[in-house]
């Protein structure tokens, strides 16, 4: 079990390295290339939508062929991508490259925590995840280091390196063992999920998190810029954020296994809706550094109790893990990518206030029907 968790948390960690590397580097390219938010907006939506294109696909192959075949394929592509995009010189390529990356990175979430919730002991499941969790914000934590690297000593240099060496955890995956599906299930079992109306409440519950980080992850950066941040300190405030919701993933995952996933939910979601209603606001940069931890903190807090519903909602209807994780993706990817391309197109068109009050709004309709849910069920 330990081998697996400790296989799953690097997966995880490893993508989100490379996933969040783009932060603090989002200006520089902005101005190099004349993105603007719109285009910077696109750039990062890429990875998401590659992660959309790649969900069925992955979960496909992850109930048909297995675990251990899917994350193998996925880390190796991504390797290649990080490689492709620390060379690119031109937006569309390193569009393409985070967009082939993405639909890498979907095979290897879902064959990794597909591999690691078949192995979770039963009650162990939110506090699994949490500590995988932990491991994928520790690498949003430290992406952004990479990313500040990246933009000192060339991106070129820094990605080819750090992309051979993540070569080393494929071997990893590789060696380690993972049982066959006992029983393939067809690509209709996935589908038929969509009919259940509990797996759609969860499968919101995923998506929300990846609109309100994805809109963050554009505005912030270049509104720090804005006030005079560089991109070593943008990149500091995310390693801040990152280094608290890490313990914050591990504590809500423990508390969803002690007293279940309703309270941690709802929580996050009314904390959400004020520190999103709070974004636009501050002129000074420190302030608004400040209003950001606190606000990613409120992003993620129900984030893993959600993905536990969702796995146990899943076991009772007898899902395959990895069409489980599979539903994920496709919460996830959609999100993100329109809440960075859509939160900055919103933005340019009009001003960064009005993509933060939609999805302020957002969440506090979504806490006025999770609610109601709760109190009948």
């Amino acid at each position: 079990m330990q081998r697996i968790l400790l296989l799953a948390g690097a997966v995880v960690f490893v993508d989100m390295l490379f996933f969040s590397a783009l932060t603090p580097l989002l200006p520089h390219y902005t101005h190099t290339l004349g993105l603007g938010k719109t285009g910077a907006g696109a750039l990062t939506a890429a990875y998401p939508l590659g992660v959309l294109v790649g969900a069925i696909p992955s979960g496909a192959v992850a109930a048909r062929l297995g675990v251990k075949p899917t994350v193998v394929a996925g880390l190796s592509t991504v390797a290649v991508c990080v490689v492709i995009f620390g060379l690119a010189d031109h937006a569309w390529q390193l569009f393409v490259a985070r967009l082939v990356q993405g639909i890498a990175s979907a095979f290897s979430w879902t064959g990794a925590l597909a591999w690691l919730i078949a192995a979770a002991p039963e009650g162990r499941r939110g506090t699994l995840i949490g500590s995988a969790f932990a491991a994928a914000v520790g690498g949003t934590l430290f992406g952004p280091v990479l990313g500040g690297v990246a933009s000192l000593a060339g991106t070129g240099w820094t990605f080819t390196v750090v992309g051979i060496a993540s070569l080393g955890l494929v071997a990893f995956a590789a060696t380690t063992s993972a049982a066959p599906p006992d029983d393939p299930q067809p690509l209709s079992s996935l589908f038929a999920a969509f009919r259940d109306r509990q797996l759609l409440v969860c499968f919101w519950l995923v998506a929300l998190p990846g609109l309100l980080f994805g809109n963050l992850s554009v505005l912030v950066p270049l509104r720090l810029s804005h006030l005079g941040y560089s991109g070593a300190a943008i990149g500091a405030v995310f390693l801040c954020s990152a280094a608290l919701e890490a313990g914050n993933n591990v504590l809500v995952g423990r508390l969803s296994d002690r007293h279940g996933t309703s309270i941690p939910i709802l929580t996050g979601l009314a904390a959400s809706a004020i520190l999103a209603a709070l974004l636009p606001w501050p002129t000074a940069a420190a302030l608004l550094a400040v209003i950001v931890v606190l606000a990613s903190l409120a992003f993620g807090a129900f984030f893993t109790p959600a993905l536990t519903l969702l796995t146990n909602v899943s076991e009772a209807r007898g899902l395959d893990y990895g069409y489980a994780f599979a539903l994920v993706n496709l919460a996830w990817a959609p999100g993100e990518t329109i809440g960075a391309a859509g939160g900055g197109g919103l933005a340019h068109a009009t001003a960064d206030a009005v993509p933060y009050l939609a999805l302020s709004m957002v969440c506090i309709a979504s806490f006025a029907l999770l609610g109601r849910l709760t109190s009948r069920a």
